[in-house]
């Protein structure tokens, strides 16, 4: 099974996803977000995939965001992706990617919708 995850090993969250997938017995590709940024196409992909909104991506808490003026509900889905693609910090981590589909895993324990089996 090809798994990747977008990862920050400085967050315990990402580092918790990290250790399921492997006490699932299967080795990830890594990609270190921070240094490695997905683009936008990369962004749209992956928010397409998990059927989420650019807004819902977005780490409110991050100093860019504010400085940014991202708050702002007038901007486009666009705007937020580039935004995200310019400064990587505002990704909320971790998204995981596996054949059975892709997922923010906040909580952790939502990396098992997607490495489970099926039922």
């Amino acid at each position: 099974m090809s798994v990747v995850i977008f990862h920050n090993p400085a967050c315990s969250k990402s580092r918790a996803t990290l250790a399921l997938i492997r006490a699932a017995g299967i080795e990830p590709v890594i990609v270190r977000y921070l240094e490695t940024p997905p683009d936008r196409e990369r962004l749209a992909a992956l928010l397409g995939a998990m059927g989420m909104a650019p807004r819902a991506l977005l780490r409110r808490g991050e100093a860019a965001y504010a400085e940014l003026g991202l708050a702002d509900e007038g901007l486009d889905d666009a705007a937020l992706i580039a935004a995200m693609a310019a400064h990587p910090r505002l990704i909320e981590r971790p998204i995981v990617e596996t054949p059975r589909g892709t997922r923010l895993c906040r909580p952790p324990e939502r990396v098992h919708e997607i490495l489970d089996p099926a039922p």
